[in-house]
């Protein structure tokens, strides 16, 4: 069994309500965007949990289906999650691809509507990019580009952009400096990971530190 949140036995869900059906809504275990809705009975649950692949109950061609077992786009799974009455699942995923049928990211599109935290959480796909590119070095790349130049030059390149960003706050339009802190933000990624650090970490000691403030110790 993957590791996931145990449910507990399955008779505390609430299968009656919906006829031995629960609506289980998919949710990136990443980027925190809401990927599709499907049903399960209890047969997809276990099978889910034993696989590891996401596995609905298709109410149209009326057995188990296991989500990419066509396309090959497999949804990973990572957690699941009761809500408050037992009658739905929340499952946190990994998609190995689009999630809708119609090769779209999600099921709602291209660009789906995203919360702040949503947003915020695109930080953690470009540090997954950041340390592809440091494994396969591909020709063209700026970040590969970067990396060969050493970690005193991306030292230096954070402290450009810092530099870049305090003048842009001084001096220019909005929009520039977005630009100037979305440059600080990419190098200050490519620098941690050069360290063998990671943004979790970044956000750890931040939370420790507003722990503290909270206590009165800052």
């Amino acid at each position: 069994m993957t590791k996931t949140q145990e449910l507990g036995p399955l008779e505390k869900l609430d299968w009656d309500k919906g006829g031995g059906l629960l609506p289980a809504i998919v949710q990136d275990a990443g980027s925190g965007a809401v990927l599709m809705l499907g049903y399960m009975n209890r047969e997809a649950l276990a099978a889910t949990q034993a696989s590891g692949r996401v596995t609905f109950l298709s109410r149209s061609k009326g057995r188990l289906w296991t989500k990419g077992e066509t396309s090959g786009h497999f949804l990973k799974l990572k957690q699941i999650a009761a809500d408050c009455d037992g009658d739905t699942l929340l499952i946190l995923a990994e998609s190995t691809g689009p999630a809708c049928h119609k090769g779209t990211p999600t099921c709602w599109g291209e660009n789906p509507p995203q919360s702040a935290a949503q947003q915020v959480a695109f930080l953690g796909q470009l540090e997954q990019v950041i340390t592809q590119r440091i494994a396969t070095r591909p020709p063209g790349s700026y970040t590969a580009k970067l990396l060969g130049e050493g970690t005193r030059r991306i030292a230096q390149k954070v402290g450009e952009e810092g530099l870049e960003l305090a003048l842009a706050a001084v001096a220019q339009s909005d929009q520039e400096i977005i630009g100037e802190a979305a440059d600080l933000l990419y190098h200050t990624l490519l620098l941690l990971k050069v360290k063998g650090l990671s943004l979790s970490q970044v956000v750890v000691e931040l939370e420790t530190r507003h722990a503290d403030i909270r206590a009165g110790a800052g």
